[in-house]
């Protein structure tokens, strides 16, 4: 059942989940399912822990039980895996956006629950409950309003926050019911006397009748205080009465009980009445108040269906904001999840979830089934947090305690136990932070059906077993995998795993039994879309028997088992595997041979090989027994190991070089950002130059434009009152004309004769003056000293229009020379 379906499989969801003995026996799996089988691996993979984990990211109680749930189940099929991947991938949109956060920690989902549960039972709800549903809507309010601003920013937003933000939008809030609840309760859950008139009234009567016992009580007391001195008001079932630590003897009542030691408690023949009323009125009250909650109970039950529907949209948000939130704590990878190539050779390739990393900026060979860079443990990465969190807050509490100390003026000796302890804690810090958990790289090819790894005891074989398997598991269950690159990894539809002792005294079978039924089930179940994981293969009987037994198994699941075996041996025989079956792929485990301790990672294509004698030799074992062991060892062997040395040594160098290569590529990538940064600027440097180089002519034009129509208007003036131009109107002009020529450089500028003999122009005979100009002909413009062309002529009122250059004028005939 997934956590994403509709509202009602929420809470089928969580009634399994909230029942543990059916969460840890995997009550949730498939009826198809071999419990058995499944219920190992998820054992021994510890599952349930990394589900735990998971969930409690989750703000909600019912959102932490669902997140187990849906994790727990691993009954998706490939399309729910990716819709699960794409809701994780969204919440970390979302996350990183900052505008839209979910944070439903302020919401109490058992309570809203409740109160749907009640309403549903015609059960009135209680206060708290109705504030709880209240705090919901609100919720579901908050979170439309902020994506609604963040799309209104950019729409685009809308389809990155996929499917999340369908999901929000389709929210269905009743306001009116979020008006209604608060103007009858208030926010810590008590009905309002202004509620109903009813309550109203019976809640002042009781006030008042409290206020009257007060009193009462309080002359009764005071008059008696000579009888005893330990008198004081006791409530015994809402009625008002006198606890004395000795008898009283004046004051005359019902005594509702004594003892030695206890003292006795009396209500007042005075009091009784008041009591009694007290009693009624408090009766009426609740009676009122009940009412009011039964009319809002009605109320709810109208959108019931959407309220519940509120709260499973609710919890599902919470489910998938536990999952991205784990992924962005503990550095995950969104993985490339395809569905590889069954026996027909069928594909539906392979698919890229359209929020995590792409292939067009890390492009992933596709010759690759199986690509899982630097992956981590995901259990092994929070146990070292955990630690290192725990030696700093050791750390703080001592250097706390030193300070306590010195403010509280104790005296230090020479060499305190406090320092001590305190160096010790921060050396152990330092430790950790220098010892993280060491990632492992797995890049097994489409050819490799089975995988061999060797190496020691210790060597880490067993947790990279379980390393592929979680991250197999976390990637179909809509989790992002540990990992510090981009992982490509096919859909497993089972991940089978046979690690550790599997001694079973209930069905008398020993530890090499144990195994051989588990590998027996995992063969009859397996499927050509599964994982297969065999921690020591052919361990525990006899070596011969045993390497004869693993190698046929692995053989048998190379040809028609799972899509991927990985085994891990100390049988050297199963190394040869590979160079008589291309299905099998070798790798060991590296080992340091000068600390003598391993190093946690995988050297591929290389069998591992012995270093026993080696090891016994550095710590100190005598050369005569060495000598002996390496003579019965065999020359061959000895031959073979020092090959698998001569791989180890090219295999470094190789790696080496392609850690070389990857560094100069990354150098390669940042010069040409940079090279495709500096050009940008060029480009937009060069554009500006232009926009300021145009908009500098824009404006001279303009001013040219301004200076030669004020021209024309003194001109035309000046026509109406003929005068002898001065000498400062004649400097005038000149510098005008002057200035509109180089400003605008719109304008044809005089012939050589025109501008050099000015006042020939002007002795032309009055006979040419007079004639009228007709349309084309060539005039002279006196007042710019520039020919223009004749565009139009209106006789009737002495006007003609003129092309002068790019300007057109419009002027008297007399202002123009034919």
């Amino acid at each position: 059942m997934n956590s994403c379906g509709c509202g009602k499989s929420i809470f089928m969801i969580v009634s399994v989940a909230s029942t543990p003995e059916r969460f840890k026996n995997g009550g949730i799996l498939k009826q198809s399912q071999k419990p058995s089988v499944h219920h190992q691996t998820l054992r021994v993979l510890e599952w349930d822990k990394l589900c735990h984990s998971v969930s409690s990211f989750a703000s909600t109680s019912l959102g932490r039980e669902s997140t187990r749930a849906q994790l727990w189940s691993l009954d998706q099929t490939y399309q729910e895996s990716l819709r699960l991947l794409d809701e994780t991938n969204a919440a970390l949109e979302i996350h990183k956006h900052g505008g839209c956060t979910m944070d439903f920690s302020t919401i109490d989902a058992v309570l809203v629950k409740s109160a749907i549960q009640h309403a549903r039972r015609m059960l009135p709800v209680d206060g708290n409950e109705a504030m709880a549903v209240v705090a919901l809507l609100q919720l579901a309010e908050t979170l439309q309003l902020n994506l609604k601003a963040v799309i209104k920013e950019d729409a685009d937003w809308y389809k990155r926050f996929m499917p999340i933000s369908e999901v929000i939008m389709g929210l269905v809030i009743n306001r009116s019911l979020v008006k209604l609840i608060q103007q009858v309760v208030d926010e810590d859950g008590s009905v309002k006397d202004s509620a109903s008139s009813a309550l109203k009234q019976s809640r002042d009567q009781v006030r008042t009748l409290e206020r009257k016992l007060y009193q009462l009580m309080d002359s009764l007391v005071r008059n008696n205080v000579n009888e005893t001195s330990s008198l004081e008001v006791s409530n015994v079932d809402g009625r008002w009465c006198i606890k004395s630590g000795a008898n009283l003897t004046n004051l005359k009542g019902l005594l509702l009980s004594s003892g030695s030691g206890v003292g006795s408690i009396i209500e007042p023949l005075s009091a009784i009445p008041l009591n009694d009323e007290l009693q009624q009125a408090r009766a009426l009250a609740a009676k009122a108040e009940a009412d009011v909650l039964l009319k809002l109970t009605e109320k709810m039950q109208m959108d019931l269906e959407d309220i519940e529907k509120l709260l499973d949209s609710v919890i599902q948000l919470d489910v998938i904001n536990a999952r991205a939130t784990y992924g962005l704590s503990f550095g995950g990878t969104c993985p490339d999840l395809f569905l590889a190539e069954n026996k027909n050779g069928s594909s539906t390739g392979a698919h890229l979830s359209g929020h995590g990393t792409s292939e067009a900026s890390y492009p992933i060979k596709r010759e690759w089934t199986l690509h899982l860079p630097k992956a981590y443990h995901p259990l092994l990465v929070q146990q070292h947090r955990e630690n290192l969190q725990k030696a700093r807050k050791d750390v703080s509490l001592a250097i706390s305690e030193q300070r306590r100390k010195k403010l509280q003026g104790v005296k230090f000796n020479v060499k305190e136990e406090t320092d001590i302890n305190l160096s010790s804690l921060e050396m152990q810090v330092t430790r950790l932070e220098q010892s993280p958990p060491v990632p492992v790289d797995f890049f097994i090819a489409q050819r490799t059906r089975v995988l061999v790894i060797t190496g020691p005891n210790t060597g880490g074989k067993t947790i990279c077993l379980k390393t592929v398997g979680l991250a197999a598991m976390m990637a179909r269950s809509g989790l992002h995998v540990l990992a510090s690159e981009p992982v490509r990894i096919p859909w497993f539809d089972y991940v089978f795993a046979d690690i550790g002792d599997e001694q079973s005294l209930s069905q008398s079978l020993s530890t090499f039994s144990g195994h051989l039924k588990q590998i027996s089930d995992i063969k009859a179940q397996s499927t050509n879309q599964s994982l297969v994981l065999l921690d020591e293969v052919g361990a525990g009987t006899n070596p011969l028997e045993g390497a004869a037994l693993g190698m046929s198994l692995l053989e048998s699941f190379a040809e028609t088992g799972a899509l991927l075996t990985i085994a891990t041996t100390h049988h050297s025989e199963l190394k040869t595997l590979k160079y008589s079956n291309d299905a099998f792929e070798n790798a060991c485990m590296e080992f340091d041979e000068v600390n003598l301790k391993p190093t946690y990672k995988i050297l591929w294509g290389i069998p591992g090989r012995s270093n026993a004698i080696n090891i016994a030799e550095r710590l100190g074992v005598p050369k005569k027994v060495l000598d002996k062991a390496r003579k019965q060892y065999g020359a061959a062997s000895t031959e073979i190991n020092e090959v698998i040395i001569d791989m180890e040594r090219f295999k470094q160098e190789f790696q080496e070089r392609v850690n070389e290569a990857r560094y100069h590529l990354m150098l390669s990538r940042d010069l040409y950002e940079n090279l495709l940064v500096t050009k940008r600027k060029l480009m937009e440097h060069g554009t500006d130059q232009r926009y300021r180089k145009m908009r500098e002519v824009s404006e001279a034009a303009a001013v040219g434009r301004s200076l030669l129509h004020k021209k024309v208007r003194q001109l035309r003036s000046s026509a109406t009152q003929p005068s002898q131009p001065t000498a400062a109107d004649k400097s005038q002009n000149a510098s005008a004309t002057s200035n509109q020529h180089t400003a605008a450089d719109i304008n044809e500028r005089p012939t050589t004769s025109e501008s050099k003999h000015p006042a020939k122009v002007g002795q032309q005979s009055s006979s040419e003056k007079k004639r009228a100009p007709k349309v084309g002909d060539m005039v002279r413009v006196s007042s710019l000293g520039k020919k223009a062309t004749v565009l139009e002529v209106e006789s009737s009122k002495g006007q003609l229009v003129v092309q002068a250059g790019n300007m057109k004028l419009k002027l008297k005939l007399t202002d123009v020379e034919t």
